[in-house]
């Protein structure tokens, strides 16, 4: 029986100024009239039901996740009291869903890819859950066929083949590498043997508290306390007083790398993790000059440009080339495009009294 965890609760601050802190890109349209968010659970609907569905976010913004998925039971809406980055995040789902189903399988989502088209995902996921009915130890992941030396992924080496499922390649998973430079990304395309590291899992309930139990038994008793006391009186009360305690750290740290057993299947589907403005450029059209506008904008001697804004405001530009030139509400970016990367800085920079209300 599969189960789907959605991770929503990330910042978005590469996307600033269209992702704020009230409302971050998960819970934004960028293709489509469906949000992020609600794009994730469109993916999987025909294989889990929406009583199989979680969702784990900040306490911030979990009024938000419920508002945009009303489908969902709202205590299937978990509202993290502060960040604890994915390990912690994914512990406690499973957590949760095996004091419901002990003996389930479970696809773990973030809730900010774009993924198409949907039918190869969903054969992917049907491949994915009958791997994990075949090796219930397993811990599977989805490795994306990389088509340039990217330096802001991270990366799987597959090592023997594992066979098929649904015309899906299986390998098992030699290492991961952390984002590399880019002579490294070079080498790792060179090779052919690398993957982008999706951050989208599938494993049985058992297979993940099993290695939690195995690399990380305080995570694990912490989420349990939380699990425990979920849907009783207690729960906001256990829910803040012990999910700080778990350790700060990323799923890949403190799982994937050292279990006994992982595989990745290739995926069949087109990926984008909307990481940054450049984003836009990959899933739009561009005009005769290589812009990608998403406003209203008059330009001259303007190329490689990538332009948005609010629609009833207008942008116009003379004389420029290669910016991202974006315009949101009562703030505006203007970047060089190879430093798109450097956004997150200049949230950083916002958090100072006086400038945090453009966060």
């Amino acid at each position: 029986m599969l189960h789907a965890m959605i991770m929503a609760g990330g910042g978005g601050t590469r996307f600033w100024p269209r992702s704020r802190v009230k409302k971050p890109k998960q819970f934004l349209t960028f293709s489509g009239d469906r949000t992020l968010l609600q794009s994730t659970i469109d993916r999987t609907e025909s294989q889990v039901p929406t009583d199989r569905v979680w969702i784990l976010t900040s306490a911030a913004h979990r009024a938000e996740a419920i508002h945009q998925l009303p489908e969902l039971d709202e205590n299937h809406v978990v509202g993290e009291p502060m960040g604890r980055d994915t390990a912690p995040c994914i512990a406690l789902g499973a957590a949760l869903i095996a004091k419901e189903h002990p003996a389930g399988i479970i696809i773990v989502m973030p809730a900010d890819h774009l993924i198409e088209p949907v039918q190869e995902f969903r054969r992917a996921v049907h491949a994915a859950e009958q791997l994990a009915l075949d090796h219930p130890e397993a811990l599977i992941t989805f490795g994306i066929p990389p088509t340039y030396p990217a330096v802001g992924y991270g990366y799987i080496q597959r090592g023997a083949s594992a066979g098929q499922k649904q015309n899906v390649p299986v390998y098992e998973v030699k290492q991961f590498r952390e984002k590399p430079n880019f002579d490294d990304a070079q080498k790792y395309i060179a090779s052919g043997e690398f993957y982008w590291n999706s951050g989208i899992f599938v494993w049985k309930v058992s297979a993940i508290l099993g290695e939690l139990k195995r690399q990380k038994p305080e995570m694990l008793e912490v989420v349990q306390k939380i699990a425990d006391a979920w849907g009783t009186a207690d729960q906001e009360h256990v829910f803040r007083q012990e999910y700080p305690k778990a350790e700060k750290i990323s799923i890949d740290y403190a799982v994937m790398e050292k279990a006994k057993q992982v595989l990745v299947l290739q995926a069949p589907y087109q990926w984008d993790d909307v990481g940054s403005w450049l984003a836009l450029e990959r899933r739009n059209p561009q005009d005769a000059q290589g812009n990608t506008i998403q406003a209203n904008h008059v330009g001259i001697d303007t190329s490689n440009c990538v332009i948005a804004g609010d629609s009833e405001r207008l942008i116009a530009t003379i004389g420029v080339s290669n910016l991202l030139i974006i315009q949101d509400g009562d703030a505006t970016l203007i970047a060089d495009r190879k430093d798109e990367a450097a956004v997150k800085q200049i949230v950083d920079r916002l958090k100072a009294p006086g400038l945090d209300k453009f966060l």
